[in-house]
């Protein structure tokens, strides 16, 4: 009988084939982030109970542009740089359980299999998608620089349909690259049955963020962003009412591991192993 290995997909002899290796998870990287408020009925149907609307200004939106690159504690993709750079665009709201605050995913497109594989185990909605940003650089007249009045703009498309463009001006420094992301995320993580009509299998939610933190100087300043129709994605429907304010910051994260904090799945087939 053969034993395999690996963190997650495709398990193997040796395990050198699964698309993820184990946690700790490292990321460095440059966030370009918007701010804005929509309609509060338009966040509250994206949670699912037990989660309600955060008490709090619950219409408000990030929609964050992410250039990273990534590896496990060895740092091998480092020397492999097609496994540890990819880039994203996701969206970003509050909400509230249990009498505290929560950030949520409500979309993310991922532009490599690794990515989006690593975040639907940590509870990320994660999709494919062609996602390009601005970066900086010190030198030259070819990038803006980190300071006031560099300009980063940021685009996201799917399946040949573009979703969303940003355009940052920054301004001034800033305490904080803006309010909307910055609690513990609670995510749910969903797997459906083999079986037809049994429901889902894998029903948790979640909470995950970062084991350690670092970052440089953020910054603020003028923000625009356009959300655009699409027959298969549905972020157009966080219309943009107002703009709070746009953020540049590159951040270091170290992920490793999240915590339960509620097993709707487990109690589905111990109820239903009861009968």
């Amino acid at each position: 009988m053969s034993h395999v290995q690996g963190f997650f997909y495709p398990r193997t002899p040796t395990g050198r084939s699964s698309l993820l290796p184990p946690p700790p998870w490292h990321y460095s990287g440059d966030l370009l982030t918007v701010e804005y408020r929509t309609d509060p009925a338009r966040v509250a149907e994206l949670l699912p109970a037990p989660l309600e609307p955060a008490p709090d200004d619950p219409g408000a939106v990030a929609v964050i542009w992410a250039d990273w690159q990534s590896c496990a504690n060895d740092g091998a993709e480092l020397l492999d740089p097609v496994r540890a750079q990819y880039r994203e665009c996701f969206a970003v709201v509050r909400c509230s359980f249990e009498g505290r605050v929560y950030s949520r995913c409500a979309y993310i497109w991922v532009d490599a299999d690794f990515a989006l594989v690593r975040g639907l185990h940590q509870g990320y909605p994660k999709k494919l998608g062609s996602i390009h940003q601005t970066r900086p650089h010190p030198f030259g007249r070819a990038a803006p620089r980190i300071a006031a009045g560099g300009r980063f703009a940021g685009t996201l498309a799917a399946a040949d349909r573009r979703l969303a463009q940003a355009v940052v001006t920054l301004r001034e420094e800033s305490p904080h690259n803006g309010f909307v992301n910055a609690h513990p995320m609670a995510h749910h993580r969903w797997m459906p049955s083999i079986e037809k009509g049994a429901g889902d299998s894998l029903d948790e939610l979640v909470q995950s963020g970062s084991a350690s933190f670092e970052a440089g100087q953020a910054w603020r300043g003028e923000a625009s962003l356009e959300l655009f129709d699409s027959p298969s994605e549905e972020l157009a429907r966080l219309s943009v009412e107002e703009i709070i304010g746009g953020y540049y910051r590159q951040v270091g994260v170290t992920w490793d591991g999240g915590r339960l904090l509620a097993d709707h799945g487990r109690r589905v087939i111990e109820a239903e192993a009861g009968r």
